[in-house]
């Protein structure tokens, strides 16, 4: 179990440095999707099943905002 929770970890660590470091919107929300799954797993193997759900709907929610913001912005030419 403690290899699991490491590499969920790990994987967390990852999509954070996904989003960080890619300039491109559509790879940025990438990592954004892939930090929202690896922390709804955490949750999962800690037993949270309502507290995953509410915060898988809502960030995935948010990335979808944040994510046609800055296409729009990106495709704009003025």
């Amino acid at each position: 179990m403690i290899h699991f929770m490491l590499f969920l970890g790990l994987c967390s660590l990852l999509g954070g440095l996904a989003v960080a470091s890619n300039p491109s919107p559509y790879y940025g929300v990438v990592g954004l999707v892939l930090s929202s799954v690896v922390g709804c797993g955490w949750l999962m193997s800690l037993g949270l099943s309502f507290v995953l759900l509410v915060l898988f709907i809502v960030y995935l929610g948010g990335t979808l905002v944040v994510f046609v913001y800055s296409v729009s912005l990106a495709a704009d030419l003025f």
